[in-house]
């Protein structure tokens, strides 16, 4: 800088501190910093406010949050209305306490913000900045009277101030009554009125707004339903890091719904907003993982995503997490980490999980700390009223999980769940049938049975088609047995599959049908059903159905020995030697062939005359 230049610039403050702002403009940072600091020691609210701006931004020197923080304050006291409103919003994110004092100590260099903010503080200084006509200032203050703590928080005022900020076309304020509205319209009328205030926010691109637009028009509340609408705000949202958006906008990818489907572009979106924090991103990014597509699941990443969402809460990501542990998928198998998840989703409110959880411990998974505090949670509900917990109780005490096996009383809380449960009216109905914990009552058991089934139930549904073919507790009817068996063989009830190919395959009062015979045994077989895998290689090997095929059928008959079944032993051993004999017997008339062929040419001719 030239003597000239240094000597006008220092006619004045004012003239000093233009002076700083060009050099700050012409990227000579020493030299702007040197202006504009001399002048803010002077006391110049404009050159303090600035010089503080430079700290807070870390442009020109190192950014240091208290330092630019004492800075803005000395604006701001002295009557620096945007320095104001700058403070207020660095209180609501959160100033160190040392920015108050103007007392230098080494240990406040560079301190971070505290992340706890200072609803009085910032009230403060936004209604005096507020007060002085800044319209942001305005709709701050509003907003901190909407989301003070009690003893600070006054929504009826928020609202004046947020009408005021609107009435000078301040965007913030629109957002504000916009916000309020949406919890207060009892009417369309009123509704729309907030949709409008939104949008007028929208329009001037804040993020909130845009992302809240967008439920609007997705929803065709305020506004006519508009999925494409409803997209373009998402994305717009989006952009801006609205992290609900961002998920939104990724799931409309994923689905085609609004916008062309881009599953590359879907999970971009999901992953940022995973990423900054949104459980809901992270659980769908695990669905998809778990799921596959166009390539096959990948549960390593499926697992990942799930443990992000579930460590922030996510009951069902929770929850399917605690299945990958419990299957291997993508993990290594855990039962008590999986107990673990399940426990954490329960918790949660996930009732899949809580039964997810109940269904492991009473296959013997999971700690005694997790058998016993299940059970004491399902007892505490059960007294409560809980009909579901009542059945969770009822099924500890059947089976001895967390404590000592008591029927007796089981079967008491499965009588109470029985009135609203359907799973309830199904056990209860095998205890009257078995005569676990009270008497044997066949028919009284069977008719419970009979109400489960009736609500859809699939093991109830085949359980009834059982008794409809032995008679117990009422009459048989095979006929009723068929169509239960169906029902329940088309909700996956691999026993029914199996019973339908029994039945089919002759002796049962209805048409003999070995073609559905062969399918049903087949359908039982490849859901790992060992009975069923000794059927259908009996069906293939021996043509039952009209078929044959020997070497598929051997291997039915090997897995049905994989699983202990002592009748496909012995008919594999017997055709494979049957197989063997036919072999020899063939390599046997090859081998004579020649020889007879041979003799046919050199006897000698028949006599002739």
């Amino acid at each position: 800088m030239g003597l000239l230049s240094r000597l006008i610039a220092r006619r004045s403050p004012a003239a000093r501190l233009e002076h700083g702002l060009k050099l700050l403009e012409q990227e000579d940072y020493s030299g702007a910093l040197s202006e504009i600091s001399a002048v803010a020691k002077t006391g110049m609210p404009e050159a303090q406010f600035r010089l503080g701006r430079l700290y807070l931004d870390g442009e020109a020197l190192p950014r240091d949050l208290v330092e630019g923080g004492r800075w803005i304050r000395r604006a701001a006291e002295s009557g620096h209305v945007e320095a104001q409103f700058v403070l207020a919003t660095l209180y609501l994110v959160g100033l160190p306490e040392a920015v108050e004092n103007d007392s230098f100590d080494l240990s406040d260099v560079n301190k971070a913000a505290t992340g706890e903010p200072n609803y009085p503080r910032a009230a403060h200084w936004a209604l005096m900045a507020a007060e002085a006509g800044s319209a942001d200032a305005q709709a701050l203050y509003g907003y901190i009277l909407t989301a003070a703590p009690e003893g600070l928080r006054n929504t009826e005022e928020a609202l004046v101030w947020y009408q005021r900020a609107a009435d000078a076309n301040c965007a913030q304020g629109h957002l504000g009554l916009g916000l309020a509205g949406l919890h207060s319209a009892q009417t369309d009328e009123a509704l729309a009125e907030a949709i409008g205030h939104l949008k007028i926010a929208a329009d001037a691109n804040i993020g909130s707004a845009l992302y809240l637009m967008g439920i609007a028009y997705e929803r065709g509340a305020g506004v006519p339903a508009d999925l494409e609408a409803a997209v373009a705000s998402y994305g717009k949202a989006a952009e801006q890091n609205i992290r609900s958006a961002q998920a939104r906008y990724g799931l409309a990818y994923i689905e085609g719904r609004g916008i062309k489907q881009d599953m590359v572009r879907g999970e971009t979106w999901l992953r940022k907003a995973a990423l900054a924090g949104d459980r809901e991103a992270a659980a769908m990014l695990g669905d998809i993982h778990a799921r596959g597509g166009d390539l096959p699941p990948n549960y390593m990443e499926a697992a990942t995503w799930y443990r992000f969402a579930a460590e922030r809460g996510h009951a069902t990501a929770a929850r399917a997490l605690g299945l990958l542990y419990l299957t291997g998928s993508g993990v290594m198998p855990d039962e008590e980490e999986a107990a673990k998840w399940f426990r954490f989703a329960s918790e949660h409110g996930d009732s899949g999980g809580t039964a997810d959880l109940g269904n492991l411990l009473l296959m013997g998974g999971g700690s005694v700390e997790d058998r016993l505090a299940t059970r004491t949670l399902y007892e505490k509900a059960a007294h409560s009223g809980d009909l579901i917990a009542a059945f969770n109780f009822g099924v500890c005490l059947a089976e001895g999980v967390g404590a000592d096996r008591d029927e007796q009383e089981a079967v008491k809380w499965m009588r109470k769940a029985a009135e609203g449960v359907v799973n309830a009216q199904y056990w209860y109905g095998r205890m009257l049938l078995e005569g676990r914990g009270v008497p044997t009552d066949k028919p009284e058991g069977r008719a419970w049975v009979q109400k489960a089934a009736d609500e859809g139930m699939s093991e109830a549904r085949y359980h009834l088609a059982q008794l409809f073919v032995s008679g117990e507790g009422g009459p048989v009817d095979h006929t009723e047995a068929l169509r239960l068996f169906e029902l329940s063989a088309e909700q996956g009830n691999v026993g029914s599959m199996f019973a339908l190919g029994a039945m089919y395959g002759g002796g049962h009062n209805i048409p003999e049908d070995r073609t559905k015979a062969q399918h049903w045994f087949g359908q039982a077989a490849e859901r790992g059903h060992a009975t069923g895998q000794l059927m259908i290689g009996r069906y293939l090997t021996r043509g039952l159905a009209g078929h044959t095929d020997i070497e598929q059928g051997l291997d039915w008959y090997r897995k049905a020995e994989a699983q202990g079944v002592t009748q496909a032993v012995i008919e594999r051993a017997q055709l494979e030697q049957t197989l063997k004999e036919a072999a020899e017997k063939k390599l046997s008339e090859e081998a004579d062939a020649p020889e007879e062929a041979s003799e046919a040419t050199t006897a000698p001719p028949p006599p002739v005359g």
